[in-house]
């Protein structure tokens, strides 16, 4: 049974770490983006200028090609991954499923970013299909790490969630989980503006002749909006879900909502230096799953026990007194 516990384990952990690599992953294509470099291959995918073993590249392709081949380990961790989750746990866990979805959705991943290769919609590519392609990019990355980190936190042992039947919580923390992915879809529209149009300077410019000018100022305000919901709804779900779990997870959507609004201020007012956005990008990746795992807590099937009520102190005895 120790071993058997362990194993179980070993699984939660190897998961976490595929997990942070992914961030990372996702952190280097927001550098390729950021730097121009998407068409450092030129067309070609998966190999880069028709090339698998480069031969004196330049810094743009030494940065795409980068990114393909951390990309492209993603995979075989990945399927490692589903592989001990069978080994490990037992028909109708939910972690199996977890493991399943992080392999459909690793694929999908690759697949958006082999067509945004294929259809030149990398670089100076400032078309209305390229800013659906980067919202939709985003959206399957949101994904992406939320099934990592949602099979990470059942194979710790934590139990499925269900969503029927929650009333409050379930409406509150499903409207969270929605208006987060819109507003990271228009975050990444929002990058792909700063990258192809850079700011000269602080404000947004309504009468600019570009609609990725003109779209900057959509994601701040719906940033500001989502992020007071998500918090105000992390409290209300406190109160509804007691436990210790469930009040460390609020607090955490309260702290990173707070640091993340910060980060946007500093980005806009230093005129989003790379560096910058890959720093919000950052923390809009340790919301997210913040409030993944606050979801998962909050519509767990097992909820989570009440801590012991400590003893009231013995009354002394009248006659004593």
């Amino acid at each position: 049974m120790t071993a058997d516990v362990s194993a179980r384990r070993g699984l939660a952990r190897y998961t976490w770490l595929v997990l942070a690599y992914t961030i990372a992953v996702v952190l280097w294509g927001a550098l390729v983006r950021a730097t121009g470099a998407g068409a450092g291959c030129g067309s070609h995918w998966p190999a880069c200028n028709g090339q698998v073993v480069l031969r004196a590249p330049s810094l743009e392709t030494l940065i795409e090609y980068t990114h393909r081949v951390t990309s492209g380990l993603l995979g075989p961790m990945v399927i490692a991954m589903v592989w001990m989750a069978y080994r490990r746990f037992p028909r109708g866990n939910p972690a199996r499923g977890g493991a399943v979805a992080c392999l459909v959705l690793t694929l999908t991943e690759g697949a958006v970013g082999a067509a945004l290769v294929k259809l030149e919609l990398v670089a100076h590519n400032a078309s209305v299909w390229r800013a659906v392609a980067m919202a939709v990019h985003l959206t399957n990355t949101f994904l992406l790490l939320a099934a990592l980190a949602l099979t990470a936190w059942w194979a710790s042992g934590r139990p499925a969630m269900r969503l029927r039947g929650q009333g409050l919580a379930g409406a509150l923390m499903i409207t969270a989980v929605a208006m987060t992915i819109v507003v990271g879809a228009t975050g990444a529209v929002t990058a792909l503006g700063d990258t192809l149009f850079p700011k000269t300077s602080v404000g947004f410019e309504l009468s600019a002749v570009h609609f990725l000018e003109r779209l900057r100022v959509v994601h701040p305000v719906l940033a500001v909006a989502t992020g007071i919901f998500v918090a105000l709804s992390g409290r209300v779900v406190r109160r509804l879900r007691p436990g210790r779990t469930m009040e460390r997870l609020s607090n955490a959507l309260v702290g990173l909502f707070a640091l993340q609004v910060m980060a946007g201020m500093v980005n806009v007012i230093l005129l989003v230096p790379v560096w910058m956005q890959l720093v919000h990008l950052l923390l809009a990746d340790a919301l997210w799953i913040a409030l993944v795992l606050t979801a998962a807590t909050a519509l767990a099937v097992e909820k989570e026990a009440e801590p012991a009520p400590l003893p009231e102190p013995a009354l002394p005895h009248p006659a004593i007194a």
